[in-house]
């Protein structure tokens, strides 16, 4: 029997974040000043056909998913990636920190140019669309954050945890992670996140917080085919 997080980005537009979707019963993806990742339904001929009417021409789409990602006609890969998916599987209380500040509009600007640096994953202007974010500024300098990405009933994901590598080693991720996470739970959903299989480092750290791994995640990069 197929988990809800096992198409994660399918099971977001299809409910939770339905108001930031395009698409059809079929296929859908969030809108393109958002992000790029798209899902179909499942993998019946007519859901992989609506999937690859959703890219325009010169445009990519970022699939996701626990299976092995099937392409309709049309479609070609650019490039893959494995992911791990890790659910906290122990409940995890509010983290008080006065450093920590919840990031707005304001603060768009300069997340992106965090993120373009430190590559935590896919991260637009309009990353804040998706829920919530939070980090840590060092005279008035945004130099770490965490925030809500892709959510579904009873789950919400982590996601954008970065730190400018002028801080590092401080604990700032492990920090912004934990607060992200006590949020999520405050609120009555399960926290979940993804890591690069190959970030060793990383899925060390949220296992150190009370992250497990649930399921391998097959990525894609795609775009109509030429």
């Amino acid at each position: 029997m197929s988990h809800i997080l096992d198409r994660p980005i399918w099971s977001a537009l299809a409910t939770r974040h339905a108001a930031l979707a395009e698409g059809s019963p079929l296929a859908r993806r969030y809108q393109p000043s958002v992000s790029a990742f798209a899902a179909a339904r499942d993998d019946r001929p007519e859901s992989l056909e609506a999937l690859g009417r959703l890219a325009a021409r010169d445009e990519i789409l970022l699939l996701a998913e626990a299976n092995e990602i099937v392409l309709p006609r049309g479609l070609q890969i650019l490039s893959t990636a494995d992911l791990v998916q890790m659910t906290a599987e122990q409940h995890l209380p509010l983290v008080s920190d006065p450093r920590i500040e919840q990031l707005g509009e304001a603060d768009a600007a300069e997340m992106l140019a965090l993120a373009t640096l430190t590559k935590p994953g896919p991260f637009s202007i309009r990353a804040q669309a998706f829920g919530n974010f939070w980090g840590v500024k060092i005279d008035g300098r945004l130099v770490a954050m965490a925030g809500e990405r892709m959510k579904q009933p009873g789950y919400t994901e982590l996601s954008g945890v970065c730190t400018h590598p002028d801080v590092r080693g401080k604990g700032l991720a492990r920090l912004l992670s934990r607060f992200v996470a006590g949020q999520i739970f405050a609120k009555g959903d399960q926290p979940y996140l993804h890591a690069y299989v190959t970030n060793t480092a990383a899925i060390a750290l949220y296992e150190t917080i009370g992250f497990k791994i649930r399921s391998p995640i097959n990525v894609a990069v795609v775009a109509p085919a030429a």
